[in-house]
């Protein structure tokens, strides 16, 4: 049975591949246009592993072009998963800032984009355990206590989605993201982004 180490280390050997192709390509370069393009923000539903789902913010910005087909993009992400039991409360807070690179499908429809991509970020992770006082009568109580600890660790980002033009400078948007990191999640989220100068 495959280990989830060994499944991290082929991911991770199939993404390089596939950069170390990107980088060799003289094609891909001469027609690459990076510099900022579309800046975006997003919201939805993230699903943490060894947790529950809950809210997750972002912020897009859109690159440009490595190729005529391959599109980079910066993005900001945000969640905090908490949750309580016998008056305990326990929570874990992510933000994680990152790059991905996404192939545009092409499609005879200018109305509908869709792309898969893959990419790598930094999440700084912050887990967090709070316990109440304990009063067990008779002017007896126990203090409660407060711990936290942080993290930063990598992640690999595998994500898909489109985007559906709403007017000339404004895309409606939706991202389906699955990330490799200390704590594997799931994403889904929907957004707008704008077109930056003319």
């Amino acid at each position: 049975m495959a280990t989830k180490g060994g499944t991290v280390r082929k991911v991770w050997v199939f993404a390089l591949s596939i950069l170390i192709c990107m980088a060799l390509s003289q094609n891909a370069w001469a027609a690459s246009n990076i510099g900022l393009q579309r800046i975006g923000v997003d919201a939805g539903l993230v699903d943490v592993d060894g947790g529950g789902s809950t809210l997750g913010l972002g912020l897009t910005a859109d690159m440009g072009t490595f190729s005529q087909d391959v599109r980079f993009s910066l993005h900001a992400n945000y969640w905090n998963d908490t949750e309580e039991s016998f008056g305990a409360e326990a929570g874990v807070r992510d933000i994680s800032f990152g790059g991905r690179a996404r192939y545009m499908f092409h499609m005879d429809s200018p109305k509908f984009q869709p792309y898969a991509g893959a990419g790598l970020g930094l999440h700084f992770y912050r887990a967090s355990v709070s316990i109440p006082d304990m009063d067990l009568g008779g002017g007896v109580i126990i203090p409660g206590e407060e711990m936290s600890d942080t993290s930063t660790k990598l992640g690999m980002d595998l994500n898909g989605g489109f985007n559906v033009p709403m007017s000339a400078k404004t895309d409606f948007t939706t991202d389906l993201t699955y990330t490799l990191s200390d704590i594997d999640q799931f994403s889904l989220k929907a957004g707008v982004s704008f077109k930056v100068g003319n």
